[in-house]
């Protein structure tokens, strides 16, 4: 009997719902080694080693080309040029979500959307109403964004006890404020614009465009316009990891060849006998290479760059990211007990109450659905999680803070996303546990 008898038959939803959970399981694997480089990072930066470690990320790299030079701290390529890459990965899963998954409804799509815009409006006003106009005052976009592996990996622990809806709101919540957050940083933490290098980001955005339009596809020649786009960007006074955001959302969502043109080229080339048929200039080494690019171009551009992506930034970019921005040397540093506690309150209190204050607004006046099996206990604890805002608040805090000041924001930064994880874990099995419990009586 085959083997494929053996199972169900796949229906469509597989295709949609596969992509999905594999993010989901990478990005709980990535909570983990997060974890391990973030404590790691702090042991390093508290020990005898602690000038060696952190002079690390200030060493110079870069290129000569004759007069053109561009060098910049280990740091700054992690953060600027690495980053970018994180961003990429976030945007086409935020595109994917939207064109093919469950957000392709707008009323669905509303509840995070509506969240994700009170967990950043709550948590900014808390902390200018906290820092007032003092020396971090400016730093207020550190407060809006969470932690997309730090969350996933949180609800990992909980395991199959909190449903799938939960998963789907936090994770595409917290894409939708990664992309807010990115946004701000673009605009607000920016230098000084040069218009002429914005007009050669604005043209290779028109090349990329173009080709996409004209059938190219093939990647590295993205790659490389990609690449030109970002250091015109970097160049330009606009945060360059802007570039990953805007590619990852014009990657094309849909597969280049059907499922049925593919199995016509691949029955085709099955149908030569056993033999040497694939040398030389021939029928059949040319219906081989067509059946190869068939068989690549199946999958989504989204889903290949995510398949080829995804793994790198979640256990190479975003471990590295940690190591060079979590180290925060506690002895004999000096803190401003204000600014920590204005970052603390405002991940704390701040996210949690944004998240559920516009989702109810949002559900209320019928912009929103709220799944059925989402109660506002679960909506609640995952939106204790949302506090948890190690990567993004710490790549904003580097570009909103002076040297003076980001010590004691990093402390805030690592408090709140320890105290957020462990409460937001503890409410969520609460709940589940009394809901649990609830069903069985009325079972």
């Amino acid at each position: 009997m085959s083997e494929g008898l053996s199972r169900l038959p796949r229906a469509p939803m597989d295709r949609l719902t596969r992509p999905f959970m594999r993010f989901l399981r990478i990005e709980a694997m990535a909570g983990a080694v997060l974890l391990l480089s973030a404590l790691l990072a702090l042991a390093l930066a508290n020990s005898p080693w602690s000038a060696s470690f952190l002079a690390l990320w200030d060493v110079d790299a870069g290129v000569n080309l004759g007069d053109i030079a561009m060098s910049r701290s280990v740091k700054h390529w992690i953060n600027d040029g690495l980053m970018t890459f994180f961003f990429f990965v976030i945007a086409l899963e935020l595109k994917r979500e939207l064109a093919l998954g469950e957000l392709r409804d707008p009323r669905v799509a509303a509840l995070p959307v509506a969240a994700a815009i009170g967990g950043m409006i709550a948590p900014v006003g808390l902390f200018l109403l906290i820092a007032g106009h003092g020396i971090g005052a400016s730093g207020w976009g550190a407060v809006m964004s969470t932690d997309t592996a730090f969350l996933i990996g949180c609800l990992a622990v909980l395991g199959s006890r909190i449903p799938q809806s939960l998963r789907l709101f936090l994770l595409s919540l917290a894409i939708f404020d990664d992309i807010g957050a990115i946004l701000v940083v673009a605009v607000g933490y920016g230098g000084a614009l040069n218009w002429f290098a914005l007009c050669v980001a604005g043209l290779g955005l028109i090349a990329i465009a173009a080709i996409s339009r004209l059938g190219v596809r093939g990647m590295p020649v993205y790659f490389a316009l990609g690449g030109g786009m970002w250091i015109a960007l970097d160049a330009s006074g606009v945060h360059a990891t802007l570039t990953g955001v805007i590619l990852g959302l014009m990657a094309p969502a849909r597969s280049w060849v059907s499922d049925k043109r593919l199995h016509a080229i691949l029955d085709k080339v099955a149908a030569y006998p056993p033999g040497d048929h694939w040398s030389g200039d021939t029928a059949a080494r040319d219906d081989l290479h067509r059946a190869g690019v068939a068989t690549r171009e199946a999958l989504s551009p989204i889903e290949r760059l995510e398949m080829a992506l995804h793994p790198w930034v979640a256990f190479v970019i975003m471990p590295l990211f940690a190591l060079a921005n979590a180290g925060v040397p506690i002895d004999g540093a000096s803190f401003d007990p204000a600014l920590t506690t204005a970052i603390f309150a405002s991940f704390m209190a701040g996210k949690p109450i944004g998240v559920v204050l516009f989702s109810f607004l949002a559900v209320k006046s019928r912009l929103a659905i709220r799944p059925g099996d989402l109660s506002w206990g679960l909506l609640a604890g995952g939106g204790l999680l949302t506090g948890i805002g190690f990567t993004m608040a710490l790549f904003i805090s580097d570009l909103a803070f002076g040297a003076e000041v980001l010590n004691s924001v990093k402390l805030g930064v690592i408090g709140a996303s320890v105290a957020s994880a462990v409460l937001g874990v503890l409410l969520l099995a609460r709940i589940t546990s009394q809901e649990r419990g609830i069903r069985a009586a009325d079972g």
